[in-house]
């Protein structure tokens, strides 16, 4: 049965590590017969959530209108989700952190779903992406019966494109397929 796939690119940079390496998980998924979707952050208006609370008293609706309604109306709908981004500081960049903080109206809602990660970073050690897979393990851990179901680990990625040519692509590419 074909699932539907929705991959969010935190990537502030169209072409860099992590969204080579998205478009990868999608061309596997698309071969494997599923449909997927890419929302690119950085071309979205999404807010930071302003901790009102109105969310939780009113049936899920965010008191700010922002496209972050209809990206969570698209998390909600999918079979599986992709989130990735380059890794700064080691944690995730703050377009995820503030796309994951804007879940919080529906976040029960976003179930059942296999969840992969895809973080890059500059830094080569393996633990530079410790505090990037806690923060994803947290916010999986909120979310009612979601699977974490692999994460792509990128170290010593550090100029445009440097992944291209690793077996991340591959990895990438075999998660999609297999999802």
């Amino acid at each position: 049965m074909a699932k539907t796939v929705l991959v969010i690119s935190a990537s502030p940079r169209r072409g860099g590590n992590s969204d080579l390496l998205c478009d990868q998980f999608m061309r596997g998924a698309r071969d494997a017969g599923d449909t997927a979707e890419k929302i690119y952050v950085k071309d979205k208006k999404i807010n930071f959530c302003t901790g009102c609370g109105v969310c939780q008293t009113n049936g899920g609706k965010c008191s700010q209108h922002d496209d972050m309604e209809g990206i969570l109306e698209k998390m909600i709908s999918a079979d599986v989700l992709v989130l990735a981004t380059p890794v700064y500081f080691y944690s995730m960049c703050a377009q995820l952190k503030v796309l994951i903080d804007r879940v919080c109206p529906r976040y029960t809602e976003v179930a059942n779903k296999k969840v992969y990660l895809i973080a890059t970073a500059a830094d080569s050690a393996k633990s530079a992406l410790d505090g990037t897979i806690a923060g994803f393990r947290g916010f999986l851990a909120c979310l009612p019966d979601a699977e974490e179901a692999g994460i792509i680990r990128g170290t010593g990625l550090h100029g445009l494109e440097e992944a291209k040519d690793k077996p991340l692509m591959d990895l990438a590419y075999t998660m999609g397929k297999n999802c």
